[in-house]
């Protein structure tokens, strides 16, 4: 089952890319990466993707490549409502970023709202499965992991994007957590809390580069709490109010983001201010 999970994950967000890149149903998601400033290159090399709003899409897809509604409920690709006794595709007009694990295979993904009216979460992710423990895994570990090794740091961002624009500007040592503190960081040369090597096992020092308000404060005392233990130089870089690493970049260039970096101070000197 393990194995048929990851390849309707892999196949399905090839769909989902062909639909981003090709389809006419996926103009408002390539209007929007254009506006965030993300390339056809960039978007192929992270391979994101369009889920379309129509059911009916999905199912096709399903038939055609012989995947049965079971497993795709299982795999959270489809969630299944009690109250009309059916299943439905979880993901709907939304952007799609494949998560993957060490290895690189897709084991879940993460969908960007793009209706800005809808009261919908702004970011849905998969469910945990039999593939996809969310606490064990960093979006971009895959291709970040030889970088973090060379730096002996990582950088941890809040979200997809920027993730992926800091990649872009030379800061390829960059993931985003899951959403569960700072997940996917176990104790170095240990299997420790998460069950794999991650992050500590590739870096001595995490750097945190969360918004400059007060949910970005409390993620990152909460990666902290986590991650202080370990032994692991954990630090903050500041970002100026209002702005993300995506944001600063545009605006200021990689020199400025470096500065940053260079500025980044430990988790108890920044709190102290902050607090204080």
């Amino acid at each position: 089952i393990r194995s048929l999970m990851i390849r309707a994950h892999q196949e399905l967000a090839a769909w989902y890319h062909q639909l981003l890149m090709k389809s006419p149903v996926a103009e408002d998601a390539r209007a929007y990466l254009k506006g965030r400033g993300i390339s056809a290159a960039v978007a192929k090399n992270w391979m994101i993707g369009y889920a379309p709003p129509q059911a009916q899409l999905l199912r096709q897809w399903a038939t055609k490549h012989q995947f049965g509604q079971q497993v795709l409920i299982d795999a959270g690709i489809l969630a299944f409502s009690e109250e009309r006794g059916d299943a439905y595709p979880r993901f709907r007009h939304r952007l799609m970023f494949p998560i993957r694990n060490d290895n690189g295979e897709v084991i879940a993904f993460s969908g960007r709202i793009l209706d800005k009216d809808a009261k919908a979460a702004k970011y849905l992710n998969s469910p945990e499965t039999p593939i996809f423990t969310k606490s064990k895994v960093l979006f971009g570990f895959d291709k970040a992991k030889r970088p973090i090794s060379k730096a002996g740091q990582a950088i941890v961002c809040e979200g997809q994007i920027d993730t992926i624009m800091l990649h872009e500007a030379g800061f390829p040592n960059t993931v985003a957590g899951g959403g569960a503190g700072c997940p996917g960081v176990l104790p170095k040369g240990g299997r420790g809390r998460g069950g794999g090597r991650g992050v500590l096992y590739y870096s001595d020092e995490i750097v945190l580069c969360y918004d400059s308000d007060n949910a970005g404060f409390k993620a990152a005392e909460k990666a902290y709490q986590i991650l202080a233990p370990t032994g692991l130089i954990v630090k903050v870089a500041a970002l100026p109010t209002g702005e993300d690493p995506d944001s600063l970049i545009r605006k200021e260039g990689p020199e400025a983001f470096a500065e940053l970096l260079k500025k980044a101070r430990d988790f108890i000197d920044y709190q102290v201010e902050v607090v204080g």
